[in-house]
């Protein structure tokens, strides 16, 4: 009489939606955003131009810690999903983002805006922490 059982969320859904079919959200399984921020040393990436049509509104950028940079050593580098390299985290803004990448944390961004500025593409990004 005193026995518990171990109940299925979704049958519990359907007892009170039962025509329904609903994905219920888990805690902490969206993407927290940390940061807007630009893309630095975009003027140095020979075929930054090449890639501009690639570069869009929400388009993902993988984010990797680069240790040994001879000019930073908490160097975040930005590339596209395809691998291509577009810059950096800038250094003002790093240092947070890389004690959390180095703590194990995942890191990423997506493009918000950009524009062409002569032959300087400069690229807004938003930095996001994935969960």
């Amino acid at each position: 009489m005193n026995e518990l059982s171990k109940i299925n969320n979704g049958e519990l859904v359907s007892l009170v939606h039962p025509d329904f079919e609903i994905d219920l959200p888990q805690p902490y399984e969206r993407d927290i955003f940390l940061f807007e921020s630009h893309i630095a040393g975009t003027s140095y990436i020979e075929e930054i131009l090449d890639l501009n049509d690639k570069i869009n509104f929400e388009t993902e950028l993988n984010f990797f810690r680069e240790i040994d940079n001879p000019y930073d050593n908490k160097a975040i580098m930005i590339k596209l999903k395809t691998g291509e390299k577009i810059g950096y985290v800038p250094k003002a803004d790093n240092v947070v983002f890389s004690r959390l990448m180095d703590a194990g944390k995942k890191l990423f961004g997506k493009v918000e805006d950009k524009e062409l500025v002569g032959n300087w593409l400069k690229i807004y990004i938003k930095i996001y922490l994935k969960e």
